[in-house]
């Protein structure tokens, strides 16, 4: 009996990103998230029974349709949403990448460590790892999830020595302090598949969605960093 395919539910797609990993990337935003963080942008790709569902060689068709823009460093993101929760339809349509020599990057909050995600990582070129806090009290009270998961799905990229580039969005009067950047030097100096860190503004654009589906923005009460802040953070990098 031929097994049924597997399809993806995906929210939306870029084109041409820049921010997404390195050089030009075609992005992809799965659909469906696991965690509920109090300063997520994407409100809409929370319920995983949303959007649209494609195969693998029909997001395929799409990407390769730009390998002309990727150069020797661009390629496909995976983003979310979550894509770990859809583990398996990502290693398909990686494993259709690497067959095409097109480069391959998962931006996650690596909440989730399964057996199908560890395939996955197998045709996985790079990551883009939320280290969202450095506090355990502050992941369960912000994210919905103990600090141990992000920091063993770490450990385990390090095994497989995959590059990885850590993220984490600063909001002023939660994470904007000297503390919080010397402890996430801590994880990253222990993990030597880390080659970069990216300090992001929190920012808070993405009200208009919340607004738009009648729910609260929970970290609308937070200031957005100036420069002068982002400046001192990153020169303590």
């Amino acid at each position: 009996m031929k097994e049924a395919e597997i399809r993806g539910r995906i929210h939306s797609f870029q084109s041409l990103g820049t921010v997404d990993g390195p050089g030009i990337r075609f992005v992809v935003f799965m659909q469906g998230c696991n965690l509920r963080c109090g300063c997520c942008h994407n409100p809409d790709t929370w319920d995983i029974k949303g959007a649209d569902e494609y195969s693998a060689q029909e997001v395929f068709d799409k990407v390769s349709r730009y390998t002309s823009y990727f150069g020797k460093d661009g390629g496909i993101t995976v983003s979310g949403g979550e894509p770990l929760l859809q583990s398996r339809f990502v290693k398909e349509l990686f494993t259709l990448c690497k067959e095409n020599g097109i480069n391959t990057c998962l931006d996650t909050s690596g909440s989730i460590l399964n057996e199908s995600v560890k395939e996955l990582l197998l045709v996985t070129d790079r990551v883009l790892l939320d280290i969202k806090y450095t506090s355990d009290e502050m992941y369960r009270e912000y994210v919905g999830c103990s600090m141990d998961t992000p920091l063993l799905f770490l450990s385990y990229l390090n095994e497989l020595k995959i590059p990885v580039t850590v993220r984490q969005v600063i909001i002023p009067t939660l994470n904007d302090n000297e503390d919080n950047i010397i402890k996430l030097k801590e994880i990253v100096s222990k993990h030597t598949c880390v080659d970069k860190v990216e300090l992001l503004p929190f920012k808070k654009v993405c009200k208009v969605k919340y607004d738009d589906m009648g729910i609260e923005f929970p970290f609308e009460k937070y200031p957005v960093p100036d420069s002068d802040t982002m400046t001192r953070l990153n020169s303590l990098l």
